[in-house]
């Protein structure tokens, strides 16, 4: 009697099971759609009214068919130097991220290391910080120093973004390292810089990648330290959204177009690395 209720009961359990996994998905996918549903209809959104006219920008009920147009486009290279500020991004943005690696990393292994909680929460607060209140000092000094409109006063600027999220990211990376290679190392005569990049770094290269294309991302983004610090050399692609608007007019065809471009290459990056950055930020997740 008691096999045959097992035997009955089995299949019976089975299925519940798959149906509770089942619903748990469709669950958890509807929850996903509805947090990112309002980002992409914003992109999407944006996206479509870089090809509408003027008219069609304002019409009301919104214009969803219509034949699209690249006047916006041509636009954009034609009344702001966009491939000047692309450059100068570029050059900000990689070079703020290189230089919080190089002092992010070995701060981020020290803290990891031995235990420097208070260090960590300083570097926390300035995270939390609101960066404009660096904006004033940080003029004043560039000012002082003649260094306003150039690439090290920007690059300087944005070590505020980049540093202090790359040192919490790999905080959680360098305290898995296991610390019995390091101590094997060490002992074969190995500095303890060399344990960084020859052990630590290495085995945390994961969490080193996600880092890198957040930061980069942030740094690319970046409106405010440009628009005050930069001028007609360095100016950045954010800068160029800010052409097309006036007291007179509010361009939005110029601004949706210019906001594609700049959006485009984040984009880009994000799918060709995609696989890199959720397995980074996964791993980080589990060692935190």
């Amino acid at each position: 009697m008691s096999e045959n209720t097992r035997t009955f009961a089995g299949p019976g359990a089975h299925a519940r099971r798959s149906m509770r996994k089942l619903l748990t998905s469709v669950i958890l996918y509807a929850a996903v759609i509805l947090v990112i549903a309002p980002f992409m209809f914003v992109f999407l959104w944006m996206f479509l009214s870089s090809f509408k006219t003027g008219v069609q920008q304002t019409a009301y009920p919104p214009v969803f068919i219509f034949k699209p147009t690249l006047n916006n486009y041509f636009e954009v290279f034609q009344r702001v130097p966009f491939v000047s500020y692309a450059v100068n991004s570029v050059i900000v943005s990689v070079s703020a991220t290189v230089l919080g690696l190089v002092f992010g990393l070995p701060a981020a292994y020290s803290i990891a290391r031995w235990k420097q909680s208070r260090l960590a929460v300083a570097i926390l607060v300035s995270r939390m910080v609101p960066w404009i209140s660096f904006l004033l000092p940080w003029y004043l000094l560039f000012s002082a120093f003649g260094m306003v409109d150039t690439y090290p006063a920007l690059i300087l600027t944005h070590l505020i973004i980049t540093m202090p999220m790359i040192i919490w990211l790999m905080i959680a990376f360098f305290e898995d390292v296991p610390t019995e290679l390091e101590d094997a190392a060490l002992i074969d005569g190995c500095s303890r810089l060399g344990v960084l990049l020859r052990i630590a770094a290495p085995l945390a290269s994961p969490g080193i990648v996600a880092s890198s294309i957040l930061v980069v991302i942030y740094s690319w983004n970046n409106f405010i330290f440009s628009l005050i610090l930069a001028g007609r050399k360095t100016m950045t692609l954010p800068v160029a959204v800010y052409g097309f608007m006036s007291y007179q007019e509010m361009n939005w065809g110029g601004i949706t177009a210019a906001a594609t471009l700049i959006t485009l290459p984040v984009l880009v990056l994000a799918f060709v690395i995609q696989r890199h950055l959720i397995k980074g930020l996964a791993l980080g997740g589990v060692k935190a």
